[in-house]
């Protein structure tokens, strides 16, 4: 009897083995949304995308705004196509920048946050959403961000010579311990500082802040107005989120996106670190971080509204 019992408590200890391996092994599906006529982000996100799928061999699915020829324009903010992948995404990246879309496209988006699956937050999805005119949806503007992200939009501390200097000086928060600095250095950063906490801010939920940002160059404090916005800010940190479901979610989130950022390897092990991370696969990141050598060669325009983005491109498919 008891060498039955033994044999039985083996074979489930067996079992629980090869289950824990499977989820460690599994392929996950990433789903970007991009959607940002500032930052460049239909150029850096399939970057990023292309990077995981060769280390993790995720399935990468990239939603974009598209006009009526599919081709991608930033400029067009009420459509993005290709949201329905949410439905079988293990996350959700998001780097768009005000968009107005669709009740159907903006449920795509909002029913995932409540999955509690993890979700990864670039820079603008401090502010995804804008909706001027529909009340039913205004709570999408700013209190959405804020409780799935942390913070929404406030103000920032000037671009000044955008693309021509770094902005920002980016170093690890003291006493920080999180695999997702693996690989990590110090950098100069050139986004310009997003104003998250301090003042009449603060950040929201159980932020854990990691690095900070220290602006190169500051209208606040040109004006004296450093006591309400600090010269030195967090830039990326790790959170919760429960929604009405009562469902919890991991939480990566960074301020940082310039699309000259992503040129600096330590931005790119940021991101790849954290979205490990979200994943649930820290123990996967490794000690150097993330590998973040480019798959293709990666130039991208400079940040800038209007037509400064890349004209005439179409969506990149990653082959899974």
């Amino acid at each position: 009897m008891t060498t039955i019992r033994v044999t039985l408590l083996s074979v489930t200890l067996l079992l629980l083995g090869v289950i824990a391996t499977v989820a460690q092994s599994k392929k996950p599906h990433i789903v970007f949304v991009i959607g940002d006529e500032e930052y460049r982000s239909e150029e850096s996100m399939p970057m990023l995308g292309q990077l995981l799928h060769r280390e993790l061999g995720a399935r990468i699915s990239l939603c974009y705004p598209l006009d009526d020829k599919g081709v991608i324009n930033p400029n067009i903010i009420n459509n993005i196509v290709g949201l329905e992948a949410l439905k079988t995404a293990d996350l959700m990246v998001v780097f768009a920048r005000w968009r107005e879309l669709p009740k159907e496209q903006a449920k795509w988006i909002t029913d995932y946050a409540e999955s509690g699956k993890p979700m990864v937050g670039f820079r603008t999805a401090t502010h995804t959403f804008m909706y001027k005119t529909d009340s039913s949806m205004a709570y999408l503007n700013n209190y959405w961000p804020a409780t799935v992200f942390g913070q929404q939009w406030i103000v920032h501390h000037g671009h000044f010579d955008d693309g021509k200097n770094p902005l920002t000086s980016v170093y690890v928060k003291p006493s920080s311990n999180t695999p997702i600095l693996n690989g990590f250095q110090p950098f100069q950063a050139y986004s310009w500082l997003y104003h998250v906490d301090g003042g009449d801010w603060k950040l929201n939920g159980d932020c854990v802040p990691f690095l900070e940002g220290k602006s190169l160059k500051s209208k606040h404090e040109m004006e004296g107005k450093l006591d309400k916005f600090p010269i030195t800010q967090p830039v990326a940190w790790t959170k919760s989120y429960t929604g009405k479901r009562g469902k919890t979610a991991r939480v990566f989130f960074t301020t940082l996106g310039h699309p000259y950022d992503f040129k600096d390897v330590s931005m790119r092990k940021l991101a790849l670190n954290g979205i490990y991370w979200a994943l649930g696969l820290e123990k996967r990141i490794p000690q150097n971080g993330v590998n973040a050598t480019f798959v293709e060669p990666y130039e991208p325009n400079n940040s800038g509204f209007g037509e400064r983005f890349k004209p005439n491109r179409r969506p990149l498919v990653i082959k899974n």
